[in-house]
């Protein structure tokens, strides 16, 4: 089988999703080549940096092309090079979240849901009739999707994300009052990732607890500027590439989280993978089903800054327990996170579907191309960020 992955070459989990099932499934005899339309996949295949993965994919049509012409030129696509199904990575693209309306009846099409917002619910609901199968990358969004968007529960499944990183070397023990030093990695961004309480949550810590910021994003400078008072104690690397992470990791104590929200969090299981001991909030459904807390790392509320800030001192007070969470992290990222275990999943699930697929919604005629309202923008959209922010930190406390 030979399957399409929408999506292109970028730093982040969902391309990330793309490359170990390239990997995970080929054994199987499945073909997985990622396709992107648009400026920005125009720009990842030419960028230097993603020169290993042209050959994994392509970016279809042109720069310019209005939205129907960048549907049209990915159904050409995949009509020429003989597809016999796609993944959809929900509310990445709405062009190609949409186009699962529109492909041909023979093609299967699985949608894979990672994060847990408003917004990327409404998107699955707009095309759940028109896919065979989804993929919730945690057990929160199966459930969300279930409970209040009336998914099919035979066709809806748990597939956690997946690490391939190597078994690091054994991590050596620590001494009380040893210094921390602590690692924020992943895209600088506060509505999502609360990166803007990370100041605060360093600023109560001894000051022996250094601090890294790898990584690149809208909020990068207000970052900085937040974290200026605390001086040399924060260290800014930059934007790094997927190869250097596993080092980086390992070469700290504890990878520290403190997002709103995530579908999935794969950053966690890189930190377990390394030893890297994970400190993250506690999201209802997602951080708490990739961290056993106190076993394999630990959680704080959403927000609560003072939580995370006494969980790092608890750290730094009680070495062994974090040497214990240290050593176990990589055996449960390894048992339960594999690239293997994650293929066996969807191996079976398309073997199924091809085997026996569901009936699903006719496709729509591409001459008729339109936005359903799910991928509209929508009345949150226009709310303020820091309302926004509110909102989303009380519903994930009440959870």
């Amino acid at each position: 089988m030979k399957f399409a992955f929408f999506g292109y070459p970028h730093l982040g989990g969902t391309f990330t999703v793309f490359r170990h099932l390239r990997a995970g499934l080929a054994p199987m005899g499945v073909t997985v080549e990622w396709l992107g339309v648009g400026p920005a996949a125009h720009a990842a295949a030419r960028d230097p940096d993603w020169r290993a993965e042209r050959a994994t994919g392509q970016a279809c049509g042109t720069t310019t092309d209005t939205e129907p012409a960048q549907a049209k030129s990915m159904l050409v696509h995949l009509a020429e090079q003989d597809f016999d199904g796609v993944f959809v990575s929900v509310h990445a693209d709405r062009v190609q979240t949409n186009l699962a309306r529109y492909l041909p009846s023979t093609m299967l099409r699985v949608m894979i849901v990672h994060n847990i917002t408003p917004a990327t619910y409404a998107a699955a609901r707009a095309i759940r009739d028109h896919v065979h199968a989804t993929a919730c990358v945690s057990r929160r969004i199966r459930d969300d999707l279930l409970m209040h968007f009336r998914f099919d529960p035979k066709t809806t499944h748990e597939i956690p994300n997946a690490v391939d990183f190597p078994a690091p070397p054994p991590r050596l023990r620590r001494t009380i009052g040893q210094p921390l030093r602590l690692l924020s990695l992943g895209r600088i961004e506060d509505q999502a990732k609360g990166v803007l309480w990370l100041p605060q949550i360093l600023a109560q810590l001894p000051e022996d607890v250094t601090l890294t910021i790898a990584g690149d994003g809208p909020d990068l400078a207000r970052l900085r500027r937040s974290m200026a008072p605390i001086g040399s104690r924060a260290q800014f690397l930059g934007r790094i590439s997927p190869a250097q992470i596993p080092a980086l990791m390992a070469g700290h104590d504890i990878f520290v989280a403190p997002s709103r929200f995530e579908g999935f969090m794969i950053t966690l299981t890189e930190a377990m993978a390394t030893g890297c001991v994970p400190v993250a909030s506690m999201i209802r459904g997602v951080t708490d089903t990739v961290v056993d807390d106190g076993v394999t790392g630990l959680l704080f509320p959403v927000g609560d800054v003072g939580a995370a800030a006494e969980t790092i001192r608890h750290l730094r007070r009680d070495p062994a327990h974090w040497h214990a969470m240290a050593c176990h992290g990589p055996i449960a990222m390894h048992e339960r996170f594999s690239v293997s275990r994650m293929a066996e999943h969807y191996g079976g699930l398309l073997t199924g579907l091809r085997e026996r697929p569901p009936p699903i919604a006719p496709p729509l005629p591409i001459e008729r191309w339109h936005l359903p309202r799910g991928l509209r923008d929508g009345l949150r959209s226009h709310l303020p960020t820091p309302l926004k922010n509110l909102l989303r930190t009380i519903r994930e406390r009440a959870a």
